[in-house]
């Protein structure tokens, strides 16, 4: 990989050689006698890295070190420094420089402190976008939905996302909750600190401790070395709680007394903790019901609820399912390298007329599975599995009384086959019969074309 590299040296052999070992690698190099020429020199171009001499006057290295870091932060310092000065090649290391070498030294180690200190960048750099990429993702204007209770929601999402309020995040399974914690975390303030998640719900009390707060080594049986938990890894970021309402009774006062304090103990030790963690939770349970049972704490139910967001279920904002539909179709097509334009509108009405009891998820998992199994260009009613669903159909059946078994086996032939377009094995195959059973059939009708 070739780079713009800067080297900094007051003697000149030195720095002869270390430039003519980085122009025979490859690179473009710029040379400076000093200091105070490589600052000047800084000041009109960049670089990707600087390779500085640290005894130099009167500008030494650790001011040149200083300067980068202040005006050029992805630019990479390696220094160079003699046997007898180490402790101030590790002072430069702490001051930021990403590599020291020790003089003398072969052009095959100047080598591979500059690769490492491009790597360094080129993953730095690599973290930047793939973070720019995860807090657009994250954030509610990605999200689907543009009808009235999605619009509340968004709203509500732009004015807590920047403060340090805890949030609660309420509605049925499958509505999107984790979704709105991501949202509030990539759309504030804390975007580019850790975003850290844990099910309440899936851990025993004891675990769940360890897992929320740590331990200590030698707290309890194979406890073998010091644990950080979650609370602590998502300092200055956002902790999700999913599913805070099953917290076991017994550990309830230990996380009252974090979020009220922001302070806490691992499990086995006895110095305090501080931490500037944000809380969000979620619950798909009623809140008010589990403190009247005595399943939560009064005093956690309204710390935990200080901002409020309740996601809607699917069927209260049924505009939404038609953009939903096509989203889910247009991911799942280009995962699976599957050629499908859309739906049939049958299949349309169907999802309107569904009432979701699994929420957005039942139709995210419904899509998916249909796009996986299809082998038709449009996806049709048959194409989905809707536990319950019943198409609308007129209150007789479409029974009439003194019609032949025989004619009504025609008329649901015949309808079978306008359903499906005239494909003769799609139909054959709703109707539970072989094709060749069809093809007799439709000779008896005078429908043999």
């Amino acid at each position: 990989m070739k780079a713009r590299i800067l080297v900094i040296d007051d003697e000149p052999l030195m720095r002869e050689y270390v430039e003519e070992a980085l122009i025979r690698a490859g690179h473009e190099v710029v040379a400076a006698s000093g200091g105070r020429e490589a600052l000047a020199l800084m000041r009109d171009r960049s670089f990707d890295i600087v390779v500085t001499d640290l005894k130099m006057s009167p500008v030494d290295g650790l001011a040149v070190l200083r300067a980068v870091r202040e005006e050029s932060p992805d630019t990479h310092c390696i220094v160079m420094t003699a046997y007898g000065t180490i402790e101030t090649a590790v002072s430069a290391l702490k001051g930021g420089a990403a590599d020291y070498i020790l003089k003398p030294f072969a052009p095959d180690e100047l080598d591979l402190a500059v690769n490492r200190a491009l790597e360094q960048g080129r993953i730095a750099q690599e973290n930047l976008y793939l973070r720019a990429q995860l807090s657009r993702s994250h954030d509610f204007k990605s999200m689907v939905g543009k009808g009235p209770a999605m619009r509340k929601v968004y709203d509500q999402i732009e004015k807590v996302a920047s403060s340090r309020a805890t949030v609660m995040i309420r509605g049925e399974s499958g509505t999107g909750k984790e979704l709105v914690a991501h949202a509030i975390h990539y759309t504030g303030s804390r975007r580019d600190k850790p975003f850290i998640k844990i099910n309440c719900a899936a851990l025993s009390a004891g675990l769940l401790e360890s897992e929320l707060f740590g331990h200590e080594k030698g707290s309890f049986t194979g406890a073998h070395e010091r644990k950080i938990g979650r609370f602590e890894l998502a300092d200055l970021g956002t902790l999700l709680l999913d599913e805070v309402s099953e917290i076991n009774l017994e550990l309830q006062p230990k996380l009252l007394r974090a979020l009220q304090e922001r302070e806490f103990e691992r499990v086995g030790g006895n110095q305090p903790i501080q931490v500037d963690t944000r809380i969000v939770g979620t619950s798909n349970r009623n809140l008010e019901q589990a403190v009247e049972d005595g399943k939560l704490r009064q005093d956690l139910f309204f710390r935990l609820k200080v901002i409020e967001i309740h996601l809607p279920p699917l069927r209260a904002r049924v505009e939404d399912i038609p953009a939903l539909m096509d989203h889910f179709l247009k991911r799942y097509a280009t995962e699976n390298g599957r050629k499908i334009s859309g739906y049939s509108d049958d299949a349309r009405k169907m999802f309107i007329e569904y009432d979701w009891p699994g929420n957005v998820r039942e139709l995210q998992n419904a899509v998916e599975r249909a796009v996986v199994l299809s082998s038709d260009p449009v996806l049709r009613p048959e194409h989905f599995l809707l536990g319950g669903y019943r198409p609308a159909r007129p209150a007789d059946g479409g029974l009439q009384p003194g019609v032949t078994v025989s004619e009504m086996e025609k008329r649901l032939i015949l309808k079978t086959l306008e359903h499906c377009r005239q494909n003769r094995t799609q139909a054959a195959k709703l109707l539970g019969i072989s094709v060749r059973t069809l093809r007799n059939k439709l000779n008896e009708y005078g429908q043999a074309g």
